[in-house]
C-alpha cells in the first residue's frame, strides 16, 4: 500500500538503450557493469536499478552531471521513454503498461513538463500559446482561455496576453511555457533543465517564482538540473545520479552533512556552505528556553541565561534574561527578525554580536528554533 504523501513512487526502474535489452538486463542481474554490457553488447545502460519517491507537494530536484542518466529518468516518468523493467505509480495507480489511451491521459493531466527550449509557436499570442494544450485536448474556448489567463496571471503575464513571442524576453517567453503547464493543472510538473538557457540574473529571477509558486499552490515539482546552486536553492529534496544510478537522496543539509561517496562530496567542493545551508537547516528548539506568556507576569526559567517569549500561537515576542527581573520588569531584547529560509551568511555577523542564541521564525512569525555560536562554527568548520 502507497503512503498518501507520496504521489509518485518508482520501484526497480531500469532502462536500456538498444536493440536487445533482454540481453543487457541478463549480464546487469549477473553482476556485469554498465562499461562491461557496452563493451560486448554497444547497448547503454541509462538508468539502473532506481527506486525512491516524491512527496506530494515538494520540489524534488533531480541532478547529476551530463550522461548521468537524469533527463531520461524525468522522461521514464511520463512515459516518453519505455522502462525496460520496474514499476512506476502515480497516486497510487501503475502508469507502467497503460493502454495508450489511459497513458495520453496522464500525460495531459497527471504530469505536464516545461523544457528547456521555449517551444513557443510563433504565430500565435501568449494567450494562444498558453492555451495551447487544452486546445489539443478538445476543451471549449471560453474554458480555456479563462484558464489559461489563470495561469498567465500565476507568473505574472497578465497584462501580456496579446503579445507574440517574439516581443517577448527569454524570461517572459519561459513564463509563458510554464503559463502553458499550469493551465492544465497536473498533479506533478516536470521541469528539464528548464531555466538553463536564461541570463544568470533572469534564471534567479525565475527560481525565485517557482519557490514563490510552490509555497503559495503546494504544488509538486520535479526539476531536473545540473547545477548545485539552484537545486540547493530550489530543491526540498535533492536526488544525486550517477552513471544511472540514483547515488543518495537527501535534504540539501543532509548531502552537504553526510554524503554518500566521494562523487556527492566533489558537488560541494569550493562552495560557501554558509551561503547554501538555511537558519533552519541548524536551528534547534531547547523547549527548556522557551516562556510562554498568557496576559501574566513570565515565569522564567532561571535555569538557562536567556528564556524566548512567545504568545499563545507561538509568535516571538521578545528574548530576556533570565536574571533580569527585577520589580517585575524585564529587559526584552530585540533584534532584525531571522528566518527558516535565511541563508546562514546573513546570520553570521548577528550572531557574533548577540549576547544570546539567533531565535529564527518561521515565516508565519513562530519561534522555529535557536542558532548558537558554537552550532554555526561546528556547522561551517565541518563544511
Amino acid at each position: 500500500m502507497s503512503d498518501n504523501n507520496e504521489i509518485l513512487s518508482v520501484k526497480h526502474i531500469y532502462k536500456v538503450f538498444g536493440p536487445d535489452p533482454k540481453t543487457a538486463m541478463d549480464m546487469l542481474r549477473q553482476g556485469a557493469n554498465k562499461d562491461e554490457i557496452f563493451k560486448k553488447t554497444g547497448h547503454v545502460v541509462g538508468v539502473f536499478d532506481a527506486t525512491f519517491s516524491v512527496k506530494r507537494g515538494e520540489i524534488f530536484v533531480i541532478m547529476g552531471l551530463s550522461g548521468s542518466g537524469k533527463s531520461t529518468m524525468v522522461r521514464l516518468f511520463n512515459r516518453l521513454i519505455e522502462p525496460t523493467s520496474g514499476s512506476i505509480h502515480l497516486n497510487g495507480r501503475e502508469i507502467t503498461g497503460l493502454s495508450d489511451k489511459a497513458l495520453l491521459d496522464v500525460r495531459r493531466k497527471g504530469m505536464a513538463m516545461v523544457f528547456q527550449s521555449f517551444a513557443l509557436m510563433p504565430h500565435m499570442s501568449v494567450l494562444e500559446n498558453t492555451a495551447f494544450g487544452l486546445e489539443i485536448s478538445g476543451v471549449p474556448a471560453s474554458e480555456r482561455h479563462a484558464r489559461a489567463r489563470e495561469a498567465l496571471s500565476q507568473v505574472g503575464l497578465a497584462a501580456h496576453e496579446n503579445s507574440y513571442p517574439h516581443q517577448l524576453s527569454g524570461g517572459m517567453q519561459q513564463r509563458v511555457g510554464l503559463a502553458r503547464a499550469l493551465a492544465n493543472d497536473p498533479d506533478i510538473l516536470l521541469m528539464d533543465e528548464a531555466f538553463s538557457a536564461l541570463d544568470p540574473l533572469i534564471r534567479s529571477e525565475m527560481q525565485g517564482e517557482l519557490i514563490k509558486l510552490q509555497a503559495e499552490q503546494q504544488r509538486t515539482i520535479i526539476f531536473i538540473s545540473h547545477d548545485i546552486e539552484e537545486a540547493i536553492r530550489i530543491g526540498h529534496r535533492i536526488a544525486i545520479m550517477e552513471g544511472g544510478r540514483v547515488v543518495q537522496i537527501g535534504t540539501p543539509q543532509e548531502l552537504i552533512s553526510q554524503p554518500a561517496n566521494e562523487y556527492v562530496r566533489t558537488f560541494f567542493k569550493g562552495f560557501d556552505s554558509s551561503r547554501i545551508l538555511r537558519a533552519g537547516d541548524i536551528a534547534k528548539l531547547d523547549p527548556e528556553t522557551v516562556c510562554r506568556v498568557n496576559g501574566k507576569a513570565p515565569q522564567l526559567n532561571s535555569g538557562v541565561p536567556f528564556n524566548y517569549l512567545v504568545d499563545e500561537h507561538n509568535q516571538l515576542l521578545g528574548v530576556v534574561e533570565s536574571h533580569s527581573v527585577i520589580e517585575d520588569r524585564c529587559r526584552v531584547h530585540e533584534q532584525q527578525p531571522i528566518y527558516t529560509d535565511t541563508p546562514l551568511h546573513e546570520v553570521l555577523s548577528l550572531a557574533a554580536n548577540l549576547p544570546y542564541p539567533v531565535p529564527v521564525l518561521d515565516r508565519n512569525g513562530a519561534l522555529a528554533g535557536t542558532l548558537s555560536k558554537s552550532q554555526l562554527l561546528q556547522t561551517l568548520s565541518r563544511n
